[in-house]
């Protein structure tokens, strides 16, 4: 294959937060967020140039290492070569280590972009291509797929590749996302999970989880019981004590509430009319938010007008 030709112009791809597992879909279901990442790549004439601005400003690498440069250059691997040098500009609104799917943006901001940039990208990396790489690079799909497709999706592996369905959630939910202070690593809360469960849990999730694809299509009054858990939570709950504790009293009042992937964050699912008194309910030590549901998914834009908040927390 002929080396690719880039676009002199810069692009900008924007990316939505995630919430994935939503209570009992774990490891497949993911719900995208109107929170969002923006990325600025341009092809240079050498060299690497990284500017942060937002969350991880203080704390993120400027080089190769870094996730985004990471995906971009997996990526522009498979269009068939590497650029001379990168210009790349990022305003980061999701939180990180918080179960918001950060490093998901990351990864599906840097392959989107990198095809964007490539003249005839769409033509050597088509978006099946896209899913399948962001999760070699997550290693998982529920995020990614989420962050790519927007909406509501559910995602499985099937002879070592990724798929993944979009479907439309209910436009009546909207997410209150509680996100605490100090992040847990994914590591740390996969950890914690046991190697078997019984399986009195597992058919009760089997179904739970059934139930919540309608409930969040059609019937949200089934939010509650639908979002009830017994794979993963109860079992993170000691590296997250604060936030299982809010989820039991969320709960126990009748708002659906889950821990948001491996968490801490914690996501109720409410509506118009209550998600103000909802977003009252966290109490001091958490940032409390009111969502749109994102819709689009991971989109190529013109660049930023200065006054671009793009759903700031």
């Amino acid at each position: 294959m002929a080396g690719p030709a880039f676009r002199a112009a810069a692009v900008r791809v924007r990316v939505p937060a995630t919430s994935a597992n939503l209570g009992p879909g774990f490891d497949a279901l993911g719900l995208a967020l109107g929170l969002y990442d923006d990325v600025v790549v341009r092809v240079a004439d050498s060299g690497l140039h990284i500017d942060i601005a937002g969350e991880g400003s203080e704390t993120l690498p400027r080089d190769e290492s870094h996730l985004l440069v990471r995906s971009l250059r997996t990526a522009f691997d498979l269009l068939g070569g590497q650029p001379r040098g990168l210009e790349i500009v990022c305003a980061n609104r999701i939180p990180h280590g918080r179960g918001l799917g950060s490093s998901s943006a990351a990864i599906c901001a840097g392959i989107v972009a990198a095809r964007a940039v490539t003249i005839g990208g769409e033509g050597r990396l088509d978006d099946a291509a896209l899913l399948e790489l962001a999760t070699e690079i997550e290693g998982h799909p529920d995020n990614v797929a989420a962050c790519l497709l927007g909406g509501f999706t559910l995602s499985w592996m099937e002879s070592g590749a990724a798929r993944a369905i979009r479907m439309e959630p209910n436009n009546s939910i909207v997410p209150v996302v509680f996100v605490p202070g100090k992040p847990v690593l994914t590591e740390t809360a996969r950890g914690l999970l046991p190697r078997t469960v019984p399986h009195v849990d597992a058919a009760t999730n089997a179904g739970r989880a059934a139930l919540l694809v309608e409930a969040l299509t059609r019937r949200p009054e089934l939010l509650l019981p639908a979002t009830e858990d017994r794979l993963h939570q109860e079992y993170r709950a000691p590296a997250m004590p604060e936030s299982a504790a809010l989820v039991e009293r969320l709960r126990a009042d009748g708002i659906p509430a889950v821990i948001s992937g491996a968490g801490p964050t914690v996501m109720a699912l409410a509506d118009a009319g209550s998600a103000d008194k909802v977003q009252a309910l966290a109490g001091p030590g958490w940032a409390a938010n009111r969502l749109n549901l994102d819709v689009q998914g991971a989109s190529v834009l013109p660049l930023a007008p200065a006054n671009d908040n793009s759903g700031d927390m």
